[in-house]
C-alpha cells in the first residue's frame, strides 16, 4: 500500500512539472491582459518624457491595453530605473530611458542596480542631438567664444541631474575643449533650461527636443550640436567636432528597456509592435519635428550598444579623474 501511494505521488509530481512551463508560455502568449506601467525617470516635459509619450500613445492602442506613464525623476534617472530593476519581469513594467542609463554606472557606482545585468533592451526610439545653448544676454554667439570665455573666467553649466545625458554631453565637451566649469544639476531639463535662459547659469547641453521651444522663441542661442553630423532640425548649427573639439561628440539615444528576466517572447512582441508604431507616418512626423533621427536596432544589438557605452563611460571617468557629487 505504501509503495503504491509513493508511486502515485511521484507520478502526480512528474505530470505536474511540465505544466508550469506550459502555463507560463500560455500567459506570455496572452500578454498583455492588463495595463502596463511605464516609468520615465525624468520630469514631465523632459526630452525623454516627450519622446516616450509620442511613442507610447499609439503603442497602447496597438497592444490593446492602457500604458500608464509615471514620471519618477531624481538622481540622474537612477530612482526611476531602480523601480523597474526590482519590478516583476512580466512585461507589465517598462522603462523609457536614454543614454543616461549607460552613464549611470560611472556617475552612480553605488546605485542599487546594474545598468547592464539588471535590464534587457527592447527597442530604440531614435537618437537626439544635444545642443549647447546659452542666453543671448551673455553676448556669446559661437562655441569657440564660449570656450575662450570659460577658459578665462568662472563658468557654470546646468544639467537635468548628475549622470543625466545633459550632464554627460557637457562634460565631454568641457574635457575636449579643455576648460573648467561648475556643474549645477537640477531635477529635470525644463528647470535647467529656465535658469540658463535667465542667465543665472551660463550654458547647457540639452536634447534638441526640449531646447527647440527656447531656441525658436529667441530665449536661447544654439552654439553646436553633439552628433557627428549636423541635425536636420537645426542645419545651420555646426557640430562640436566641426568647431574643432575632437572626441566631444555624444550620442543621445532614447528607448525602452525591461527587467532582465522578462520572457523573450514578450520582449520580441514589444519590439515588433513598437517598430510598427515608429513607422507610422503620424509618429514619424512628430519625431522628426522633435529632431529625432532613426536608430533601428534589434534587442541584442541594443544590449551590445549599452554594454559598450557602460565600459567607455567608466573608462572616461577614471582617465579624466571626474568626481560626481
Amino acid at each position: 500500500m505504501t509503495t503504491r501511494r509513493r508511486f502515485l505521488q511521484f507520478s502526480g509530481a512528474a505530470l505536474a512539472t511540465p505544466a508550469l512551463p506550459r502555463f507560463a508560455w500560455a500567459q506570455e502568449k496572452k500578454w498583455p491582459v492588463r495595463p502596463i506601467r511605464a516609468i520615465v525617470p525624468f520630469s514631465p516635459g523632459s526630452t525623454i518624457d516627450v519622446i516616450g509619450r509620442i511613442v507610447l500613445e499609439p503603442l497602447s492602442a496597438a497592444l490593446g491595453q492602457p500604458i500608464v506613464i509615471e514620471n519618477r525623476g531624481g538622481a540622474g534617472g537612477t530612482i526611476g530605473s531602480a523601480i523597474v530593476a526590482k519590478a516583476e519581469p512580466d512585461g507589465y513594467t517598462i522603462l523609457i530611458h536614454a543614454s543616461a542609463h549607460s552613464a549611470a554606472p560611472a556617475a552612480y557606482p553605488k546605485a542599487p542596480y546594474h545598468a547592464g545585468r539588471d535590464f534587457s533592451a527592447v527597442v530604440s526610439f531614435g537618437s537626439v542631438p544635444n545642443v549647447t545653448v546659452i542666453s543671448p544676454a551673455k553676448g556669446i554667439k559661437t562655441l569657440k567664444e564660449l570656450v575662450e570665455a570659460a577658459r578665462k573666467g568662472s563658468f557654470t553649466f546646468a544639467s537635468a541631474g548628475v549622470g543625466s545625458a545633459t550632464h554627460w554631453a557637457a562634460e565631454r565637451l568641457r574635457l575636449s575643449a579643455g576648460f573648467k566649469a561648475v556643474h549645477v544639476p537640477f531635477r529635470g531639463g525644463p528647470e535647467a533650461l529656465t535658469e540658463v535662459a535667465t542667465g543665472r547659469v551660463d550654458f547647457m547641453s540639452i536634447g534638441i527636443t526640449s531646447g527647440l521651444p527656447f531656441i525658436r522663441s529667441g530665449r536661447l542661442i544654439p552654439l553646436a550640436v553633439s552628433t557627428l553630423k549636423r541635425s536636420s532640425t537645426l542645419p545651420e548649427v555646426p557640430t562640436t567636432t566641426e568647431a574643432g573639439y575632437r572626441d566631444s561628440d555624444y550620442t543621445f539615444w532614447n528607448g525602452m528597456l525591461v527587467p532582465a528576466k522578462t520572457p523573450r517572447a514578450i520582449i520580441n512582441r514589444l519590439h515588433a509592435e513598437t517598430q510598427k508604431v515608429l513607422r507610422l507616418p503620424s509618429v514619424t512626423e512628430k519625431l522628426k519635428a522633435q529632431g529625432i533621427e532613426p536608430m533601428p536596432l534589434a534587442p541584442a544589438e541594443f544590449d551590445a550598444v549599452i554594454a559598450k557605452e557602460i565600459e567607455s563611460n567608466i573608462a572616461i571617468v577614471k582617465a579624466a579623474g571626474l568626481k560626481f557629487n
